[in-house]
């Protein structure tokens, strides 16, 4: 599992190879930027694509029509989903008043 340091800085460091960084430094006089810039551009935009990877899903036009037309004309829901609904417990906002049959919300 990698290791996660949080600090109130903003202050980054890392150890690297020197053959590493000789290869970054090479990458970064193409760029006419310096080795932190450098870094910090490809890191964030590696790290973009990772989280938009995790967490985006990209549908065929068969499928997004599927799930719209689930969400517009949902199936009714089967016994073991009542059975599921009828076991979670009620928020305490949502408790009968003795007095009345209706939610008290």
């Amino acid at each position: 599992m990698p290791r996660v340091a949080v600090q109130d800085s903003s202050r980054v460091s890392l150890r690297i190879r020197p053959e590493d960084k000789a290869l970054l430094v090479r990458a970064v006089s193409y760029t006419h930027t310096d080795l932190t810039a450098f870094v910090l551009q490809n890191a964030l935009q590696a790290a973009k694509e990772i989280i938009a990877e995790a967490e985006q899903i990209e549908l065929s036009e068969r499928d997004s029509l599927r799930v719209l037309s689930a969400l517009e004309d949902p199936p009714p829901p089967h016994d073991r989903l009542l059975a599921a609904a009828r076991a979670l417990p009620i928020p305490p906002h949502l408790h009968l008043n003795r007095d009345s049959t209706q939610a008290q919300v």
